[in-house]
């Protein structure tokens, strides 16, 4: 190549549906994040416990972001697009159109939603087989997971939806089939949510023991029977019909796709960590955990506090006139009541437990509420920035909580990397390092899931050997919290306390069942 010429940049699209938004970013080969956009899904509750979405109107929203942050790039230049997505259930019919989930025979609302509570029942009964695949989700099967949302589905919509079906994917799987048309599933959602063995494949002899055998007799058909590793290659690419509506070329490499809080561990967790003083530089990556903050972990639990607040409306008057996020003010609020203790000793009296909507790990108990301790009759916005504050505390905690778990099951985590929405707070940062006694690695780049989400598609291209040669040259450490080890002791405490809650919340259920 002549001297004034320059290799033509090589450029990959991650596309990312959350709980309520779809976004896109367009990244280079050092993982550079160089056009984002995001767009807004529907989302119904036409019952407690009962959330939906139509796979079509998320196809529409992928296809809107995807042409914004491709706009004046030469085509030629994009290489690859992946899909990450929440672990939703997408139910088509045998000619692949929308199939209702619920008693309206609404056709467009075809997807039940992560959060989903519906399948109590069904998920007792199955956790009850104590079948040997629950071994492989934690001993327990979340409400959450989709094989008891396809039992309450065959026993509750069987004429309008069961006996129609040709095809149930993982939100993820459907994405990656509508941009490709090819029906293979990723191992990633089928091993996370759908009980499938990586070494052994599908146990027959679990779906005959909770009732879904229909399964079995055609060989995984509906839920898939090929299987794929993240980031291999789907069939001949974008078909022309998928690259006309994402404004794209056709054949361009699309990956086999990931679980959202998958693809933000790949963009975030692989990260070069020479020079920055960290334990985890000479060990096995097994000792990074990856922790996506995201809707799911803790926005809700959070917002549910502060939004329900007497002091909100003043909070959100005074975020407003300072053009601060209500966290960004509420962390500077913390600063000026805090006087001189750490700010963290705010809440020696104060404890909260989280799990307003039942714990998913390590407990799996749906059956898990909210809990408070150490209310005072004060409404006023100190009292809200305190309670802000143990909920943030509350959740760290949690996060160590997980970490326990695992560590009893035999892992070493000397680590944590963050990355997610509330990766940009600092005090939720903070408190994770004090909180679980780790260094907390933050990504130089913010918007890690859609990193994430573009490694795959750049693995799909070819141009790297392997998903860990990718991930070390397209993220990269952007700065490192240390835990402050003065506060040990304190956090320690409240540790304690913490799991009593938990302990005491299944006493009183026990008080409460008792004759």
């Amino acid at each position: 190549m002549s001297g004034g010429e320059r290799e033509p940049r090589s450029y990959y699209v991650g596309v990312d549906v959350g709980t309520g938004s779809v976004r896109a970013a367009l990244v280079d080969q050092s993982g550079v994040l160089l056009a984002f956009a995001d767009q807004p899904i529907e989302k119904w509750e036409p019952q407690f416990n009962h959330h939906e979405q139509s796979s079509e109107d998320i196809w529409a929203a992928c296809c809107v972001v995807t042409k914004k942050v491709v706009q004046g790039i030469d085509l030629n230049q994009i290489r690859g697009l992946g899909f990450d997505a929440t672990c939703s259930l997408v139910v088509l019919d045998k000619q692949f159109r929308p199939l209702p989930v619920n008693h309206e025979g609404d056709s467009r609302r075809n997807v039940i939603m992560w959060l989903d509570h519906r399948a109590v029942s069904q998920v007792q009964r199955i956790n009850e087989t104590k079948h040997s695949v629950l071994q492989y989700v934690g001993g327990l099967m979340s409400v959450e997971m989709q094989a008891p949302k396809l039992l309450w589905l065959k026993e509750n919509l069987r004429e309008t939806c069961w006996d129609k079906a040709g095809h149930f994917f993982d939100l993820p799987d459907f994405l990656s089939w509508k941009a490709t048309g090819v029906t293979a599933r990723s191992l990633c959602s089928l091993v996370c949510k759908w009980t499938y063995l990586a070494e052994k494949g599908w146990d027959d002899t679990f779906w005959k023991m909770v009732g879904l055998e229909d399964f079995v007799a055609d060989n995984y058909s509906k839920i898939g029977n090929q299987v794929l590793p993240p980031g291999a290659s789907l069939g001949n690419g974008l078909t022309p019909e998928a690259a006309e509506d994402l404004g794209l070329r056709a054949g361009i490499a699309v990956a086999a796709s990931l679980v959202d809080a998958h693809a933000g561990g790949l963009g975030v967790i692989g990260a070069d960590v020479k020079g920055h003083g960290l334990i985890c530089e000479g060990q096995p990556v097994t000792s990074r955990l990856a922790v996506i903050c995201g809707t799911s972990s803790c926005h809700m639990g959070i917002d549910h506090m502060v939004h329900g607040h007497p002091a909100f409306p003043e909070l959100q008057a005074k975020a407003a006139a300072r053009c601060q996020s209500i966290y960004a003010y509420l962390n500077s609020h913390l600063d000026l009541i805090k006087k001189a203790q750490p700010v963290g000793f705010l809440t020696v009296d104060l404890h909260v437990w989280p799990d307003f909507h039942g714990n998913r790990s390590p407990l799996a108990d749906l059956t898990l509420k909210g809990m408070v301790t150490g209310l005072k009759l004060s409404q006023d916005l100190d009292d809200l920035a305190i309670l802000y504050l143990a909920t943030v505390q509350a959740i760290a905690l949690g996060t160590r909580f997980i970490i326990e778990a695992m560590e009893a099951a035999g892992h070493s985590i000397s680590t944590l990397f963050l990355c997610g929405g509330l990766s940009k707070n600092p005090l939720f940062v903070q408190m994770h390092a004090d909180v679980t006694g780790m260094p907390v690695v933050l990504s130089q780049e913010v918007e890690s899931v859609l990193v994430g989400a573009a490694i795959l598609g750049a693995c799909a291209s070819g141009d790297f050997t392997s998903v860990q040669e990718a991930m070390a040259r397209m993220s990269k450490v952007g700065k490192v919290v240390f835990p402050r080890r003065e506060d040990k002791k304190y956090y320690d405490k409240k540790y304690q306390v913490f799991l009593k809650l938990v302990e005491h919340q299944k006493e009183y259920s026990e008080i409460m069942k008792g004759d």
